[in-house]
């Protein structure tokens, strides 16, 4: 297809443009029947029988949690010989113990905790998250069991969710897709959540963009509020 000018004033068509044209493309086909015409996508994802993967691309998930209960290690100590190194070594000690607490306070703390990079894929059901090295730290998302999603930014989806040992859980994830993973997890669970009603979920005048560019888009946030009716 030829690329035609971008009016003057707008910014040039970026990759991460290239994630939000496809994600429309994939939302327009998963609510007109047409995902399955889609070509296959290679993933080493255990997804169930019966999804299907849609994309596969980097992530970087992170947890909001505390890095400890504020407990530490309070030293109790006895010192001997003169006076002042007597004084000095309960002086140093005192420091030690109010650095310890400090830093235990600190980690008591909530905040945003990074995990290692990865792979998330992306199927009907879920998104599925591989960490580089360690199965068991692998995350499976599946859009049934959240409890509460958001794009907090164009490529960052956040999400609530109680883990399978009963640990409620705030996580987000980084990624190219982050728009794809909230339209669909919106799509299954969450039909009347306000981005989908504000249209919201994609940028200000994207489709615009996006026909401006010579690369007209799928109507997806249309037929997101439509229910499938274009």
């Amino acid at each position: 297809m030829s690329q035609h000018p971008i009016p003057p004033g707008e910014p040039p068509w970026t990759e991460f443009d290239e994630y939000l044209w496809h994600t429309c493309d994939i939302i327009a086909d998963l609510i007109q029947g047409r995902i399955a015409q889609r070509p296959l996508v290679a993933t080493p994802a255990p997804l169930p029988a019966g999804d299907r993967p849609l994309v596969t691309g980097p992530v970087w998930p992170a947890r909001w949690r505390a890095l400890g209960d504020g407990s530490y290690h309070h030293s109790q100590m006895m010192a001997m010989g003169s006076t002042s190194f007597v004084i000095g070594s309960m002086l140093g000690n005192a420091a030690g113990n109010a650095a310890r607490r400090r830093e235990a306070t600190r980690n008591a703390q909530p905040r945003w905790v990074p995990g290692d990079p990865g792979m998330v894929t992306v199927s009907k059901l879920g998104a599925f998250v591989i960490h580089p090295t360690s199965h068991s730290d692998s995350i499976m998302l599946y859009w049934s069991g959240l409890d509460s999603v958001d794009l907090v930014a164009p490529d960052i989806f956040q999400t609530q969710y109680v883990s399978t040992t009963q640990v409620p859980v705030t996580m987000r994830l980084a990624t190219p897709w982050a728009s794809l993973i909230f339209a669909l997890a919106a799509y299954h669970r969450f039909p009347h959540h306000p981005r989908i009603l504000t249209r919201g979920w994609l940028p200000p005048g994207f489709e615009q963009r996006a026909a401006a560019a010579g690369k007209p888009c799928q109507p997806a946030a249309q037929l997101l509020l439509g229910g499938g009716s274009s």
